[in-house]
């Protein structure tokens, strides 16, 4: 399926766009979501840290954000979430009783995208909303489309490594594990040679659709690294998790039956997988866990392909 789209079709089939409303004041969440919740999904948070939590937790297409509230104002908030990488990207409007020049230039400068003044003429608010979470879905499927292999329509090898940095920086603040598989299709170059690369390309999207699938866990990734190569990052695994992993993904591609005549591996199209877990340290880059894999994949090739190698739990 083109991946233009399978985009189409999500966006047809997603739920309603999810907005976080935060007002110390009851009356005035009251009167927004009346306004609001016909079109959209309706969540709430009465002050800026409640904001910030359910906005890391919940990633809301979109913030309306009172100004005058107790601990930290609307301002501040603001600029938190914005100097924070796992919401800055989350549109935020003021919804505010402030009315002064002064107050809508100091929401636009800490990251807003409009202002929005109180007392809130509904019309008006629901076409604004209206425009920005269409602008934000719009930019959303642009995102997807800079992130997702052409050929396979997995994540493509910019989202691995962002997605590995990102990861680890999270695994080294928690003390977590966090594994990496890397995965080679057996003797492809002799597949391509004998069936030719039109079916090399089904069989590479084969493949794909099969890895994305086997991986169940939401936090998890399955990603195109380059030519007839793929990795998983997995997050909270060690390496007994990653092994049993490994061999499921080793099975759901033998598991498709792509017949493969000239591999010594098996009759049919497999993989070989290396694969680490370890702890990562504050000396050592998300590198490192490539590196390693990438010494197991070469082990799962000498012994033979068609299996996993997976190397012990360790810190980097």
């Amino acid at each position: 399926m083109p991946l233009c789209v399978a985009l189409l079709e999500t966006a047809l089939t997603a739920p309603q766009p999810l907005i976080l409303l935060v007002d110390d004041v009851r009356i005035n969440l009251d009167l927004l979501e009346a306004v609001l919740q016909a079109e959209y999904r309706i969540v709430r948070a009465v002050n800026g840290l409640e904001a910030i939590e359910r906005a890391k937790e919940l990633n809301p297409d979109l913030i309306l954000l009172d100004v005058m509230m107790p601990e930290i104002d609307g301002f501040e908030t603001c600029r938190r979430l914005k100097a924070d990488p796992q919401t800055q990207a989350i549109p935020v409007i003021f919804v505010s009783a402030l009315s002064e020049i002064g107050d809508e230039a100091q929401g636009l400068q800490v990251g807003a995208i409009d202002y929005i003044m109180k007392p809130i003429r509904p019309i008006i608010v629901k076409a604004r909303i209206r425009n920005h979470i269409a602008l934000k879905q719009a930019r959303d499927q642009l995102e997807e489309m800079t992130i997702r292999d052409a050929l396979t329509g997995i994540s493509n090898r910019r989202r691995f490594d962002d997605m590995l940095a990102q990861e680890w920086l999270r695994a080294r603040r928690r003390s977590a594990p966090l594994a990496l598989l890397l995965a080679d299709i057996d003797h492809f170059k002799l597949y391509n040679d004998h069936y030719g690369h039109t079916s090399g390309d089904v069989a590479l999207r084969e493949v794909a659709q099969a890895l994305d699938k086997a991986i169940r866990r939401p936090g998890d990734l399955a990603a195109r690294y380059g030519g007839e190569e793929f990795a998983c990052i997995l997050p909270d695994t060690d390496s007994v998790g990653a092994a049993q992993l490994a061999e499921r993904l080793c099975q759901a591609v033998c598991d498709l039956g792509i017949v493969h005549a000239h591999s010594s591996a098996a009759q049919c199209v497999t993989l070989s997988i290396g694969g680490v877990s370890l702890v990562p340290s504050v000396e050592d880059e998300p590198r490192i866990l490539v590196d390693l894999a990438d010494v197991q994949l070469y082990e799962a090739k000498r012994a033979g392909r068609n299996r996993a190698s997976i190397r012990q739990d360790g810190t980097s």
